[in-house]
């Protein structure tokens, strides 16, 4: 399974870096630490990466969720390949 930020072209490497962290779970807080920044500035990067319009999409190879039996894999594309949740 992996993240995959689409639109991610048109943010700026310190809203990159801000997004990748808040997208994972982690608090503003704890991304101002991490990133050496003040909350605040956190905050609007993150409110102006939102207004560029990313998207955040999970990409999904095989059954690593466990939510298929044997066989049933197959059913998700035909090829037993990954899928897309959106």
């Amino acid at each position: 399974m992996r993240i995959e930020i689409r639109g991610a072209e048109r943010l700026s490497f310190r809203e990159r870096q801000v997004v990748v962290l808040k997208e994972t779970g982690y608090s503003t807080e704890a991304i101002a630490r991490r990133l050496g920044l003040a909350p605040g500035t956190v905050a609007t990067l993150y409110n102006r990466a939102r207004s560029k319009g990313y998207e955040v999409v999970i990409v999904v190879d095989g059954d690593p969720l466990r939510l298929f039996g044997e066989g049933d894999e197959e059913a998700l594309d035909g090829e037993g390949g990954g899928e897309e949740i959106r």
